[in-house]
This record gives C-alpha cells, sequence and structure tokens, in this order.
C-alpha cells in the first residue's frame, strides 16, 4: 500500500451513507459539523495503518470541508483522480458499514512529541511565628517573633519587618536588609501614632506570607510607679571593714526615668567620699576606702513626678576593738586565781562579742589561751602548778577579730604549797539487804524438736540469791542437756536439742538468806511435721 491510498479510503463512505439516505434533501449537509462525534468510534483495525502512510499533513483539513459527512448526509460522488487497484478497492471494502452503521472517522493527526516534565520549583518559607510587641516607649517599640515552622531547603536569609501607620496602605521597610535576629526595635517613631507591623520571612525560594499584629501599636510611653528592689542582703546592716571598698548596685523600675537622690541625715552626700552612678534600672553606690565616719544610715528616693518609693541602707564600717583596761589579779589561793577587767575604751565600732585570756609561766616564757569568748570581764583560773610563777592578759575581741594589744597584769601569781587534811566525807550506811523477788517471769513456750530453746526470767535480791532449776518438780543437776546461766540478775536456761520427752513444767527458784522466790513455765516440744 503506498502513502496514496489513505485519501481514496475517504470516498466510499459517503457512497455507503448514500444507499440508505439517498431520499435527504443536500440542505441537511450543513450540520455536518455538529455530528462529530463519530470520531469517538474506534475504525476498523484494518485502516490503523492508513495515518502512518500519511505523506504530508495536507489531508488533515479534509474532515474540516465535510469530507466525511454524518450519517445520512447526502453528498455528490467526489471527482474520481485514479481508478483504485483491485487491492484498494478490497481494502476500501472491508471496512464498508452494513445498514445502519456509522461511517468511518477521519484520520486523526500525527502525534505531537510529548513535553519534558518542568522541575518543581522550591517553596517558600513559612510565615513567622508568634509575633508580638515585647515594649513600647514614646518614641519606639521593640518587636519578637518566633521562626517559621519551615524554612526550605535553601534556609532563611533573613527577615523583613515592614509598618504602615494606621488608615494608610503605604507599607514601608524599616531595614535595609535581611537580618536573622527575632528581635527588632522600631525607633524613630511620633508619640500618639498607631502603627501597624508585619515581618516577612526572606530566603532564596521567595519570600514568606508576612505575619501580621491584629491590633495597631499606640506609640506612647507606659508609665510605671517608682519602685526600688532592694537586695535581700541589704535589708539589713551592710558591715564593712577600715580600709575595704563598698560598692552597692541598687535596682529599681519607673517609667519615664525616675529621678534619683541620696541623702545622709537629710544632707547631701559627701562627693568626695561617696560616687553614685545612676541609669535607667540602676543605681550604684561607691566608697573606695571606707572609714568609720562613713557609718549610718543613707537614705534613697526614687521619684517620678509626685510619686517616690525610698529605701535605707544602713552602712557600719568596723575595726579591731582596743584592749580591755584596769586588768587585776584580784586573788590567789591553792592553785586558782581570779582577775578582773573593764571593757575596752574603743569597741572598733561594733558590739564586743568576748574576751580571751592567755597564761604564761616564768620558766618557758610562752602564752597558752586558757579562756576564749569570755563574755563576762572577770574569771577565775584554776589547775595552776605549784611552785610556778604566772603572768596574765587579756584581749577584747568584737566581729572584726582581736584587738591589736592586750592588756597585761601588773601583778604575777605565784602558786604555793600548802598542807591540806583530807578529811572523807561521811555516807550513812543503807541496809540494801533484800530477800530475792522475780521481776520478770518465766512465759510459756512451745518449740520443734531437735532445735535448741531458752528461757529467761530476772530477779534481785541482797545478798545474791542462788538460783535452782527444777523440771517437773525435780532439780535440774549437772546434765550437759541443760546449760544455766545468770548475770546482772538475768536467769537463762538453754535446753539443747530437745525432744518430746523434755517437755513439761520447768521451775526457777531463788533462795538466799533473807528468803526465797520461785517462777515457773510450761514447755511443749512438737514433732517435725
Amino acid at each position: 500500500m503506498t502513502g496514496k491510498t489513505a485519501p481514496p479510503a475517504k470516498k466510499p463512505a459517503p457512497a455507503a451513507a448514500k444507499k440508505k439516505a439517498a431520499p435527504a434533501p443536500k440542505e441537511k449537509a450543513a450540520p455536518a459539523p455538529k455530528e462529530e462525534p463519530t470520531p469517538k468510534e474506534e475504525p476498523a483495525p484494518k485502516e490503523e495503518p492508513a495515518p502512518k502512510e500519511e505523506p504530508a499533513p495536507k489531508e488533515e483539513p479534509a474532515p474540516k470541508e465535510e469530507a466525511a459527512p454524518a450519517p445520512g448526509a447526502e453528498e455528490p460522488p467526489a471527482p474520481t483522480e485514479a481508478a483504485p487497484t483491485p487491492t484498494e478497492a478490497g481494502a476500501e471494502a472491508t471496512p464498508a458499514p452494513e445498514e445502519g452503521s456509522p461511517a468511518p472517522p477521519a484520520e486523526p493527526p500525527a502525534p505531537e512529541p510529548e513535553a519534558q516534565p518542568e522541575k518543581p520549583k522550591e517553596e517558600p518559607p513559612s510565615s513567622p511565628l508568634s509575633l508580638a510587641v515585647e515594649e513600647v516607649s514614646e518614641n519606639s517599640f521593640t518587636l519578637t517573633w518566633k521562626a517559621p515552622e519551615h524554612t526550605g531547603k535553601a534556609g532563611l536569609d533573613g527577615y523583613v519587618v515592614e509598618i504602615c501607620k494606621d488608615g494608610s496602605s503605604d507599607w514601608k521597610a524599616v531595614n535595609q536588609e535581611p537580618f536573622l535576629s527575632t528581635r527588632y526595635t522600631i525607633p524613630n517613631l511620633s508619640s500618639g501614632d498607631k502603627i501597624h507591623v508585619r515581618v516577612t520571612a526572606v530566603s532564596a525560594s521567595g519570600s514568606s506570607a508576612p505575619a501580621t499584629l491584629e491590633q495597631p501599636v499606640l506609640i506612647r510611653e507606659i508609665l510605671q510607679l517608682p519602685k526600688i528592689r532592694m537586695p535581700r542582703h541589704l535589708r539589713e546592716t551592710y558591715v564593712r571593714r577600715v580600709g575595704d571598698a563598698v560598692n552597692i548596685m541598687i535596682p529599681f523600675q519607673g517609667k519615664p526615668q525616675p529621678e534619683v537622690t541620696w541623702t545622709k541625715g537629710d544632707q547631701p552626700l559627701d562627693t568626695s567620699r561617696v560616687n553614685i552612678r545612676n541609669t535607667a534600672r540602676d543605681t550604684i553606690f561607691y566608697i573606695r576606702q571606707a572609714q568609720r565616719a562613713d557609718s549610718g544610715q543613707y537614705q534613697l528616693c526614687v521619684r517620678i513626678n509626685g510619686a517616690e518609693d525610698k529605701a535605707i541602707l544602713d552602712i557600719q564600717v568596723v575595726e579591731p576593738p582596743g584592749p580591755p583596761q584596769n586588768l587585776k589579779l584580784v586573788d590567789v589561793w591553792g592553785f586558782n586565781v581570779a582577775l578582773e577587767w573593764t571593757p575596752p575604751a574603743d569597741n572598733g565600732n561594733a558590739e564586743i562579742k568576748g574576751y580571751r585570756v592567755q597564761k604564761s609561766d616564768k620558766k618557758s616564757g610562752k602564752w597558752f589561751t586558757v579562756l576564749e569568748r569570755c563574755t563576762r570581764t572577770s574569771c577565775t583560773i584554776s589547775d595552776l602548778i605549784i611552785g610556778n610563777t604566772y603572768s596574765f592578759r587579756v584581749f577584747s575581741e568584737n566581729s572584726c577579730g582581736l584587738s591589736d594589744s592586750a592588756a597585761v597584769a601588773a601583778g604575777v601569781a605565784h602558786i604555793e604549797k600548802t598542807k591540806t587534811t583530807y578529811q572523807p566525807e561521811k555516807i550513812p550506811q543503807r541496809d540494801m539487804m533484800e530477800p530475792p523477788k522475780f521481776t520478770q517471769p518465766l512465759t510459756d513456750r512451745t518449740t520443734t524438736r531437735g532445735y535448741s530453746t531458752h528461757l529467761f526470767c530476772s530477779v534481785r535480791g541482797f545478798p545474791q540469791p542462788k538460783i535452782i532449776w527444777l523440771k517437773n518438780q525435780m532439780e535440774i543437776r549437772e546434765d550437759p542437756k541443760y546449760i544455766a546461766m545468770i548475770e546482772q540478775g538475768v536467769c537463762s536456761l538453754e535446753i539443747r536439742k530437745p525432744s518430746p520427752f523434755d517437755g513439761g513444767v520447768y521451775t526457777c527458784k531463788a533462795v538466799n538468806a533473807l528468803g526465797e522466790a520461785s517462777v515457773d513455765c510450761r514447755l511443749d516440744v512438737k514433732g517435725e511435721e
């Protein structure tokens, strides 16, 4: 079959249709294009190679020129260009439809080459989360937000913050380039303005949908009453030693920024001694080298317009105290010495916590502490050695430590040997005689055959009573099966590996010169199950 066989195949279709619908007028050929659904019916399998042998696409417009009329439409026979060969006639006769079948459809157009699928584009990041206002002042406000849930493979380049005044639709970016921080302060705003804000996440794949505040931000200063946050350790007296530095920071709050003043005794501070540095949130009190004159109560006042808050800072600068005064050796007797003194003239600006007393013997010349933190102004020193001569001194002590020097007693104490006669104290004799008496009786017991058991009771009496053990009123003598003991008035009888024969009533009898007493119990011995 040649490439020209396809066009003649269309010609017999109208002829076959003409046999069926011959009386149809020619005027009905016009609506033939509306009956194009005929191509939906697949042609005979033998006609499938015809499109492949189509030489040129010029034959395709034939259906548009009503080359394939609907069944029942009458058309004049097409002009014959060449007589079909018998082979062609046989091929064309095969698909001739029977009576009532539609004409074969027009040849389909040649298939177009498939287009290659495009690569999917990367999605832009999602919107930032939790956009909120952190702080508002009279000319700025601060925003915070969280990173978007999806940032894409390329990652974020940053964020862009845009603002728009209430009533306007002109959005302006406040940052020149994207930034990665999730906190941003928008400055240089006018007090009283209402500002709409939105934040967009930017990446190489594009920009996210903006995260927008639901309500505009009103630019005004949020007033806050003044309040001093005095640290806990400064609520009590702050103690420092002479020469130490005093560096104290006290935080406070209040908006607008409060006015801070320090006074001592309702008078301004001596700036040559005390340095004060104030910030928007705290005040720093600094003394390079503290002196005792710096002690006292300092008043801090934080004021905003008519509102204020006050706090007291109590500073105590201390140093070691002076030595005690008027130390005297009051008395010496036997191995003992009595001392007295008076408190020091200078306590070092702190309470005296006690005194330390030391002694030194003439032979060694070394000082030894005999009393520490003695709270009284007198003491007695004992256990001195006979024949030695002693000197004494006393230090005073406060929270800063011991005094730099000590008070030394003017005299010395010589411990002489004295004759003493020992007279023992007469102790009245007490009658301790007592007949035996059981303070803890025996108790009934049940034991298992072959397992040793003990019987216990306790007895008292003076002189110490003699203990006799009996079984069924028969005295137990030196039988290796029984071990009897008594210790501190506790009597015990051990029965070693008892058998049912060892069951019965056991009695413990105590006897001394003043009488006797007894207790008994029952012992049952069961056989092993």
